[in-house]
C-alpha cells in the first residue's frame, strides 16, 4: 500500500478496508449491506412520515423518536457511500478533507442520538415518576430547547477533531482497518505526537457517551423504585411495559459501543476481525433495529404503518 510521506497535504488518500480476507466475495456480501440501509432509510423515514403527519402522536414520546429516527437516517446516510463504495465498486480510496468531514459527522450524531436517549429516559423517568406535572414539563418549546442544546453540544464538541487531524504529519502506511473514517484509526496513522488527541478523543466521550449512560441507568434505577412501590401487580407491568422499547434503543446503541471502545483500547492484533465486526454493528444496526422496535412495540405506530402500506 502506498504510504502518506511527512505530509500535511489535505489531497492525500487514505485506504479503507471491508471484511479482511474476502475480497473476493465482496460483490456477494453487498447484497446484505444493501438490504439493511434499504430498511434503515425506509424504516426511519416512514416513521417520520407518519409522526409528522399524525396530531395524535405530537405527544413527547413520539417526538423524542422521530429526533432519534432523524439521527439514524444521518448515520445511515453518512456511511452509505464508502461502506456500499468499497463492496459494489471496490472504491477504496478517500481523500483527507472527505475523511474528516465523514468522521466529523459520524461521531456528532452518534453523540447526538446518546443525547436522544437521555431525553427518551426523562420522559420515562417523568411519566411513571411524575404522571401529573408530564403535560406540564415536556412541553412542546421545551422539547425543542432540549434537542437544539443536544445538537449544539456534540457539534461544538466534534468540531475541533478535524482541526486536530490536520496540523499533523502523515507517514505510516494510510490503511484504515473499518470502511468509513473515525478518529481513534486516522489519529494512530500520525507520526507526531498524539496525546492532546488522546486526552481530548476520552474526554468527549466521558462527556457525552459515559455521562449519558450513567445517568439513564440512574433514571432507571428510580423508575424501578417507583415500580416497585406501586402495591397492584398490573399496574407495575404497564409501567415497565412503556419502558421496554427505550431499553431495547440503548442496550442496542450502547453494547456494541462498548465492546468496541474495550477492544480500542486493549485489544492486539488477533482482535481486529471482531473489531471490524463490532464496526460494523455500531453503526449498521441501531438504525436498522430501532423503526422495526418501536414499530412492533408501539400499537398505534403499527396500526398506521398498516394502514399506510394497504392504502
Amino acid at each position: 500500500m502506498s504510504a502518506i510521506n511527512d505530509t500535511k497535504s489535505n489531497s492525500a488518500v487514505l485506504h479503507l478496508t471491508g471484511i479482511p480476507g474476502l475480497e473476493d466475495v465482496h460483490l456477494w456480501i453487498s447484497i446484505p449491506f444493501c438490504l439493511v440501509y434499504l430498511i434503515s432509510i425506509v424504516g426511519n423515514s416512514v416513521i417520520l412520515f407518519i409522526i409528522k403527519t399524525d396530531p395524535s402522536l405530537h405527544e413527547p414520546m413520539y417526538i423524542f423518536l422521530s429526533m432519534l429516527a432523524v439521527t439514524d437516517l444521518g448515520l445511515s446516510v453518512t456511511t452509505m457511500p464508502t461502506v456500499l463504495g468499497i463492496f459494489l465498486f471496490k472504491s477504496r480510496e478517500i481523500s483527507l478533507n472527505a475523511c474528516f468531514a465523514q468522521l466529523f459527522f459520524i461521531h456528532s450524531l452518534s453523540y447526538i442520538e446518546s443525547s436522544v436517549l437521555l431525553l427518551m429516559a426523562f420522559d420515562r423517568f417523568v411519566a411513571i415518576c411524575n404522571p401529573l406535572r408530564y403535560a406540564s414539563i415536556l412541553t412542546l418549546p421545551k422539547i425543542a430547547k432540549m434537542g437544539l442544546v443536544c445538537v449544539l453540544k456534540a457539534v461544538a464538541l466534534i468540531f475541533p477533531l478535524p482541526f486536530l487531524l490536520k496540523r499533523f504529519q502523515f507517514c505510516q502506511a494510510n490503511v484504515l482497518s473499518h470502511s468509513y473514517c473515525v478518529h481513534q484509526e486516522i489519529m494512530n496513522l500520525a507520526c507526531s505526537d498524539i496525546t492532546v488527541n488522546r486526552i481530548y478523543g476520552l474526554s468527549i466521550a466521558l462527556l457525552t457517551v459515559g455521562l449519558d449512560s450513567l445517568l439513564i441507568c440512574l433514571s432507571y434505577v428510580i423508575i424501578l423504585r417507583t415500580v416497585l412501590s406501586i402495591t397492584s401487580h398490573m399496574e407495575s407491568f404497564r409501567a415497565l411495559n412503556t419502558c421496554v422499547t427505550h431499553l431495547s434503543a440503548v442496550l442496542l446503541f450502547y453494547t456494541p459501543m462498548l465492546g468496541l471502545t474495550v477492544i480500542h483500547r486493549f485489544g492486539n492484533s488477533s482482535s481486529h476481525s471482531l473489531q471490524n465486526f463490532l464496526g460494523y454493528v455500531c453503526l449498521l444496526v441501531p438504525p436498522l433495529m430501532n423503526p422495526i422496535v418501536y414499530s412492533v412495540k408501539s400499537k398505534y405506530l403499527r396500526v398506521r404503518i398498516i394502514r399506510m402500506f394497504l392504502k
